[in-house]
């Protein structure tokens, strides 16, 4: 069963924030999906075992998004600004 992170990026307005993220997040191994909210400014991704966490994280951060919180199940996480 996959797991699932939510990601809050305050940095995402607009549909080229949507495909830069899913082109960063689709590209590391393991990611089963992911859906960006541009809305919401938050990312869902599903992943598997293959994948590891941080790279989740750094695939977002490397495009220049700046992650302020996550959640991955029922574990929240807040990230100093």
């Amino acid at each position: 069963m996959p797991q699932v992170i939510t990601m809050a990026v305050p940095g995402i307005f607009c549909g080229d924030c949507r495909q830069a993220i899913d082109s960063a997040v689709g590209a590391v191994a393991g990611v089963s999906a992911a859906q960006v909210d541009v809305e919401a400014r938050t990312v869902d991704v599903a992943y598997g075992a293959s994948a590891a966490l941080p790279r989740i994280v750094a695939a977002v951060e490397a495009r220049g998004y700046r992650i302020s919180a996550f959640e991955v199940g029922t574990q929240s996480v807040r990230r100093a600004s």
